[in-house]
């Protein structure tokens, strides 16, 4: 019987990277923690200038590689301006709705290195004041940070250190329950980095010589579209992008299956991969659902438009409500830990 990583294990190791902040453009923490536990399982490592971090395993071939990839990156949002009120106007970072974020517990991090807590909220907030607080637009103008300090002018919270640039994170409220479901922001696409370093850590503790040499991209700019368009080495042919599966009206993905994808907003990934990928599936009994996701861009198809000549793929695990309040289930974490797994030690598409 095959031994594969454990998946409690993974699900666990997930909910360690959801609880590190990390929005895109301030992802230095948890590129330390995944370079750290890289070392520990005596894995070769560097840093891009970019931040993203690149392992390799030598394979049994070194003149053909594979590189795969997932992100560390998530969504977040940068202090705007700081309004007179002492309360503080964000500008986005990724591509979300302000809606998805009302109500929501937030970390202000200074320049310097401090921390602050505050909550998103809409201006007309209170029922009893404002008598479209219901109605009022979700937006930039409407929306701000109340920062849980005594601070009531743009003055006393400039004295707190905060400034115009501060990164600002989402509490994750990460949740794992008796039935089997992760629930947390930034499963996307932490979920898949998580499913990622367990079989980097499997591989290396059970000994299994890969049949390529093969690059794991921890990629640090996903979000804001340019994550995995490079280092890539000329030996590679085959790019995989492991990340989140869309699920919504129209969709085939779901919460229980790895997701394959057939087409994103960039154009159809390629048809030889694909197949291959469903090939391997079927040979080992794993669960999987074939989807296109209508609104979407991967670090695969960012590698193909800054024109690398590689043979692009993209899966991952279905993340219900993605770039909102995102949950999936240990059944799709582990239908896609293992696809992963008989991958990396399958023959090339020819």
């Amino acid at each position: 019987m095959l031994a594969y990583p454990n998946n409690d294990e993974t699900i666990q190791l997930i909910k360690e990277l959801v609880e590190i902040p990390s929005p895109s453009g301030n992802t230095n923490e948890v590129i330390t923690y995944v370079e750290k536990l890289l070392s520990e399982a005596n894995v070769d490592t560097y840093r891009n200038r970019k931040g993203g971090l690149i392992a390799t395993i030598p394979g049994r071939d070194n003149q053909k590689h594979r590189m795969l990839t997932a992100h560390v990156d998530t969504l977040g949002a940068i202090v705007k301006e700081i309004k007179p009120s002492g309360r503080l106007k964000l500008d986005l970072i990724g591509g979300f709705k302000y809606n998805s974020i009302e109500g929501e517990y937030c970390r202000i991090e200074t320049s310097s290195g401090k921390f602050f807590t505050g909550t998103i909220l809409m201006h007309q907030q209170s029922v009893h004041v404002y008598k479209d607080a219901g109605k009022a637009e979700r937006n930039q103008e409407n929306m701000e940070v109340r920062i849980d300090e005594k601070v009531k002018n743009a003055d006393e919270v400039r004295a707190l250190g905060i400034e115009v640039g501060d990164f600002v994170s989402f509490d994750p409220r990460v949740e794992i329950t008796p039935a089997g479901y992760i629930k947390s922001r930034h499963l996307d696409d932490k979920a898949s980095v998580g499913i990622l370093l367990q079989l980097i850590k499997h591989i290396q503790a059970e000994k299994i010589e890969l049949p390529y040499t093969t690059h794991f991209l921890i990629s640090n700019n996903e979000e804001i579209g340019y994550g995995g368009n490079s280092n890539i080495t000329p030996e590679t042919v085959e790019y995989l992008a492991i990340d989140m599966g869309a699920m919504g009206d129209g969709q085939s993905t779901d919460e229980y299956t790895v997701s394959i994808c057939v087409k994103d907003a960039s154009g159809p990934y390629h048809y030889a991969f694909r197949k291959k990928l469903v090939e391997l599936a079927e040979k080992h009994d794993i669960s999987y659902k074939l989807d296109i996701y209508p609104y979407y861009g991967s670090d695969a198809s960012a590698a193909i438009r800054s024109g690398h000549d590689i043979i692009h793929g993209l899966i991952g695990p279905g993340i219900d409500s993605s770039h909102a309040f995102e949950r999936t289930h240990m059944d799709s974490i582990e239908n896609t830990t293992k696809l992963i797994y008989h991958y990396l030690q399958a023959e090339m598409v020819e």
